[in-house]
C-alpha cells in the first residue's frame, strides 16, 4: 500500500505533524500571552484538525467498509485474498475508488434504514446514533468543539459496529449457506462464453436503473416500516418492552396516575444512578432539548434488552439468508427456461428475481385490499389492471427495449468503434452489452432534457411522467413518443450504412476507401450535425441581437422626434 500510495500517505502524515506542531506553538503563545499570535495558530489548528477529520469520516471510514465487505464476501464469489493483492497490484487506484463506493453506498443504505427506524421507534431509543434530521445537528461544529480523542473513541465504535453488522448479515449467513446449500455457492460473476459481455455495464444497469426502480417504490418504503413496526410491536409484547420500543401514548393520555404493579414511568430528571434511561437522557440533552417520550420500566429491564438484542440478531440473520437466497433462486429459475443450461450472470437472476418477488407482494398486497369489496370489483379490479398490464409491457418493450437497443448501437458505431477498432480489423457487436449500455444512455439523456429548456421532447416526457403508469395513454406514447425518436435513431442508423454502401461504391474507389467511408461515415456526420446545430443556434442568436438593435434604434429614432416636433 505505501508504495502504491507514498504520496497520499506523506501528505497525511505531513498534516498530522502539521496539527501536533500548531498544538505546540499555541501552548507556547498561550504561556507567553502573544494573544494574536494564539488566535490565529488556533485557526490553523481548527482548519487542519476538520480537514483531517473529514477525510477520516469521508474516506477512510467507507474504503474500511468496503474492504471488510469484499473480505467478508469472499467465499460468496469463490475468490481468495491472493485474488484481491493481483487486482490491488493490477490497478491499484481502480480497486481502492471501487470499495471505497461500495463502502459509501453501504454507509448511506445504513443511514437510510436508521432514519426509516426513528419514524417507527419511540423518540429516545436510539440515543447512542447521531439523529441527521435533528436541526440542531451540525458535523462541522462537532469536529471544531469535540476533543480528538472522542472523535477517535467514535471512529474506533462506528468501525466495530458497522463491522460486526457485515459478519452478522454477510459472513455468517454465507457460512450457513455453505454448510445447508452446498451447491448453491458461489454466485457466478465470470461469464465463459464467447462473448466478452462488460460487467461493468451489467453492475451500472443494476445499480442505476433496477435497485433505484425498487427503492424509489413508494410502496416498498411502506412495506418495510410497517414490517418494522410488526416485529418492534410483536418483540414489545413479547419481552413487556412495548412502552419502551414505541411509547405509550394511550395509557398515558387514560391512565394518568394509574402505574400498573411492577413498574414505573421513568420521567425523572436524569442524575446519577438512575441506569439506563439517565444515560439515555444525559446524551440526548447534551446537544439541546431533543424529543423524548416517557416510558414503562418493567422488571429485570437490562436481561429484557440483552434478549431483545439476541432476538434482533437472529432476525438480521434470517432476514440476510432470504435476501441472499430467494431472489437469486427465483431468478436462476426464470433464466432456466430461456438460457436453459447456460452460464448467466448473477446480476441477472438477482435483478430478474428481485422484480418477480416485489412484484409478488404487490399483488398480494393489492387482492388482500381488493377481498372485502366483493367478486364482481375483484373482476372489475383484474380487468383493468390486465389492460393496463399489457399497455404496460408494450410501452416496456418501446422505451425500455427498442429504444435502448438502438441507442446503444448508435453509441457503438459512432464513438466505441472507431476509437477501439483498427480499419485493418471487423468490428463485433453484442445487442446484450448494447442494450445494458443504452438503458444508461437513455436514463442520462432524459435526466438532461428534463433539465433543459422547453421544446417538444421535454412536453412530451413530462406529461408521460405526469400520467403515471395507471393513467398510462398508450397511443399518445407512442405517438408523441416513440415513433419520432424510434424514426430519428433509425435514420441515424440506416442513412450513413445507406450511403456507404450503396453510393460511395458506384463512385469507383478503391476498397480501403470504401472500408475507411463505412467506418467513419457516422462520426463524420455526427459532427457534420453537431456544426450544423451550432451554427442554426448562433444564426438564430445572430437574429435576435440583429432585431434587438433595430428595436432600439427605433425607440430612439421615435424618442428624438417627439423631441423635434415639440
Amino acid at each position: 500500500l505505501a508504495s502504491h500510495f507514498d504520496g497520499l500517505i506523506t501528505t497525511i502524515l505531513g498534516y498530522i505533524l502539521l496539527a501536533g506542531a500548531l498544538i505546540v506553538c499555541h501552548a507556547f503563545a498561550s504561556l507567553v500571552r502573544f494573544h494574536r499570535s494564539r488566535r490565529l495558530l488556533g485557526v490553523c489548528y481548527i482548519v487542519v484538525k476538520v480537514s483531517l477529520l473529514v477525510v477520516m469520516e469521508i474516506g477512510l471510514f467507507p474504503l474500511i467498509c468496503g474492504w471488510w465487505l469484499d473480505i467478508c464476501s469472499l467465499e460468496m464469489f469463490d475468490a481468495t485474498l491472493k485474488d484481491r493483492e493481483q487486482s490491488f497490484d493490477s490497478a491499484p487506484g481502480t480497486t481502492m475508488f471501487l470499495h471505497w463506493l461500495v463502502g459509501m453506498v453501504y454507509v448511506f443504505y445504513f443511514a437510510s434504514f436508521i432514519l426509516l427506524l426513528r419514524e417507527v421507534l419511540r423518540p429516545g431509543v436510539l440515543w447512542f446514533l447521531r439523529n441527521l434530521n435533528d436541526p440542531d445537528f451540525n458535523p462541522v461544529q462537532e469536529m471544531i468543539h469535540l476533543p480528538v480523542y472522542r472523535h477517535l473513541r467514535r471512529f474506533i465504535l462506528s468501525v466495530v459496529v458497522f463491522g460486526s453488522i457485515v459478519l452478522l448479515m454477510l459472513w455468517l449467513p454465507i457460512r450457513i449457506i455453505k454448510v445447508l446449500f452446498p451447491a448453491f455457492l458461489p454466485y457466478n460473476v465470470m461469464l465463459y462464453s464467447d462473448a466478452p459481455v462488460s460487467e461493468l455495464s451489467l453492475e451500472l444497469l443494476l445499480l442505476q436503473v433496477v435497485l433505484p426502480a425498487l427503492l424509489e417504490q413508494g410502496h416498498t418504503r411502506q412495506w418495510l416500516k410497517r414490517l418494522v413496526h410488526a416485529w418492534t410491536f410483536t418483540a414489545g409484547y413479547m419481552l413487556d418492552l412495548h412502552s419502551y420500543l414505541l411509547g405509550d401514548h394511550e395509557d398515558d393520555d387514560n391512565q394518568p396516575n394509574n402505574n400498573p404493579p411492577g413498574r414505573h414511568i421513568n420521567n425523572r430528571i436524569p442524575g446519577l444512578g438512575e441506569g439506563l434511561h439517565a444515560a439515555h437522557q444525559a446524551i440526548l440533552q447534551q446537544g439541546g432539548p431533543v424529543g423524548f417520550q416517557p416510558y414503562h420500566r418493567p422488571i429485570n429491564f437490562p436481561l429484557k434488552i440483552v434478549l431483545l438484542v439476541v432476538f434482533m440478531c437472529v432476525t438480521l440473520l434470517m432476514a440476510s439468508l432470504i435476501c441472499l437466497t430467494l431472489p437469486v433462486c427465483v431468478g436462476r429459475w426464470l433464466m432456466s427456461f430461456w438460457m436453459g443450461s447456460a452460464t448467466v450472470h448473477e446480476l441477472y437472476t438477482a435483478a430478474s428475481g428481485l422484480y418477480v418477488c416485489w412484484l409478488s407482494i404487490r399483488a398480494a398486497t393489492v387482492l388482500l385490499a381488493w377481498m372485502p369489496q366483493g367478486r364482481t370489483v375483484i373482476m372489475l379490479k383484474v380487468h383493468e389492471w390486465t389492460l393496463m398490464i399489457l399497455k404496460t409491457v408494450v410501452v416496456a418493450v418501446l422505451l425500455a427495449g427498442l429504444i435502448p437497443l438502438l441507442l446503444g448501437l448508435l453509441f457503438e458505431v459512432v464513438i466505441v468503434a472507431p476509437l477501439r477498432v483498427p480499419l485493418d480489423q471487423t468490428p463485433l457487436f453484442y445487442p446484450w452489452q448494447d442494450w445494458a449500455l443504452g438503458v444508461l444512455h437513455a436514463k442520462i439523456i432524459a435526466a438532461i432534457t428534463l433539465m433543459g429548456p422547453q421544446w417538444w421532447l421535454k412536453t412530451v416526457i413530462e406529461q408521460v411522467y405526469a400520467n403515471g403508469i395507471r393513467n398510462i395513454d398508450l397511443h399518445f406514447i407512442v405517438r408523441k413518443l416513440a415513433a419520432p425518436v424510434i424514426c430519428v435513431l433509425l435514420l441515424s442508423l440506416c442513412l450513413p450504412y445507406t450511403i456507404s454502401k450503396s453510393i460511395v461504391p458506384l463512385l469507383g474507389v478503391q476498397q480501403e476507401m470504401q472500408t475507411l467511408v463505412e467506418r467513419r461515415i457516422y462520426p463524420f456526420l455526427l459532427m457534420v450535425v453537431i456544426l450544423l446545430a451550432i451554427l442554426s443556434f448562433q444564426i438564430r442568436q445572430f437574429k435576435r441581437l440583429y432585431e434587438h438593435i433595430k428595436n432600439d434604434k427605433s425607440v430612439d429614432l421615435f424618442k428624438q422626434e417627439r423631441k423635434e416636433r415639440k
